[in-house]
């Protein structure tokens, strides 16, 4: 009997519109109205200014709002009602927990989405597979892993054409399933949305927001928290280092790139070159970054995270710090017989980076960035309640 009200409760939510909520999406909504109530910490970041705009939580606003905290910590130890109050609020653990939902629910192709949850032995298999594929080229093309020096030429053991094939076809994939991914979540996050509300200054904010980090300083520019209550930047500056760095890179990608398309400057290029240097500069940043979050992670107070997701966290920071590394390597050893091998190690890496993208962590800064575009063009309109409008 109570199965077939349970169901006859569903129904009705469906037909009304509104979805049923998932026990994590449950306890999101719970606890945001007691936060709504309390408000106590309305200052620390954007997702409770967001959050006084609405008086009920659905499964779209839970899914934006969730995606819209950067998981700082701060509220949590500011709360008079986080454990061991009976009212139990965790702010930053509930929203990551739907967090990695909302990855699963919009992944592309759908079957694809339950790799979110199992990303620490998906990354792990794609890296052995992407090892043992090149070392095993390598070895069909040359017969060994040793070889005379090659003067730094990399096109003397894979053709440029079957690397541009290989790897264009993979980065093509995760960008078409990481833009149709973000797609349906931004359909169903922003079903009203009117086109050309403040989206100007709209994209500038949220733009502002991203690359500057601006919700990991705390609310009050101190930093987070994690370890314990005490404040740190070390979270938002080895994000920086992360992040600036894979741009520095993927830069030194595109300037080759156009070497060798548009000049027809084809590699090995000296280490004075514009590529060469931008490379440099990217592989020190994400020898930096990933080095610093992977410490900061394993230094992390469980109580503001989802222990579930380590695999997934620690797995991506590793990728990116072995691409850094490996690439670093390959670059000072060019020139000698152990090339062939670094850069089948490196492209191997690299491969598993690239294929594990789109159901991976990298996911969350293209969500997240969503979420920041919808808060600013939201923030930009009238609130529809009288309390709560900023």
């Amino acid at each position: 009997m109570q199965h077939l009200e349970t169901l006859t409760r569903e129904a009705a939510a469906l037909a009304n519109g509104a979805l049923p909520l998932t026990t994590d999406e449950a306890e999101v909504a719970r606890t945001l109205q007691i936060c709504n109530a309390c408000r106590y910490c309305e200052g620390f970041c954007a997702v409770f200014p967001a959050m006084t705009r609405r008086l009920e939580f659905p499964k779209a606003d839970i899914h934006y709002l969730a995606n819209l905290c950067h998981n700082c910590g701060a509220c949590y130890h500011a709360c008079q009602y986080a454990p061991p109050h009976e009212f139990a609020v965790n702010i930053p653990q509930a929203m990551a927990k739907v967090r990695v939902q909302t990855y699963g629910d919009y992944a592309f192709p759908a079957a694809l989405g339950g790799l979110y949850r199992r990303a620490g032995t998906t990354m792990a298999l794609a890296l052995a597979g992407g090892l043992a594929l090149f070392l095993l080229m390598v070895l069909a093309m040359r017969g060994t892993l040793w070889h005379e020096p090659l003067a730094g030429n990399f096109y003397a053991i894979f053709p440029h054409n079957l690397l541009a094939a290989m790897f264009g076809a993979v980065f093509l994939f995760a960008v078409v399933a990481l833009g149709i991914g973000v797609t349906r979540f931004w359909r169903r996050v922003t079903p009203g949305e009117r086109s050309g509300d403040a989206r100007g200054a709209a994209v500038g904010g949220a733009a502002h927001d991203a690359l500057k980090l601006k919700y990991l300083d705390g609310g009050h520019g101190k930093g987070c928290n994690n370890d314990d209550d005490a404040f740190t930047l070390l979270r938002r500056r080895f994000h920086h280092f992360t992040f600036y760095g894979f741009m520095l890179c993927f830069a030194a990608t595109a300037v080759a790139t156009l070497y060798h398309y548009l000049l027809d400057l084809h590699a090995p290029y000296p280490v004075t070159s514009v590529p060469v240097l931008l490379g440099i500069a990217g592989g020190i940043g994400l020898l930096i970054g990933p080095a610093g979050l992977l410490w900061l992670n394993l230094r992390r107070d469980e109580r503001t995270m989802d222990t579930k997701q380590k695999p997934m966290d620690r797995g991506f920071i590793a990728l990116l710090f072995l691409t850094s590394a490996s690439g670093l390597a390959l670059l000072a050893l060019r020139d000698t017989g152990a090339m062939a091998s670094l850069l089948a190690v490196h492209l191997g890496i690299v491969m598993a980076l690239f294929l594990t993208l789109p159901y991976g962590k990298f996911a969350h800064g293209i969500f997240r960035s969503a979420a920041l575009l919808k808060y600013h063009i939201e923030k930009r309109r009238p609130s529809d309640l009288a309390l709560g409008a900023d």
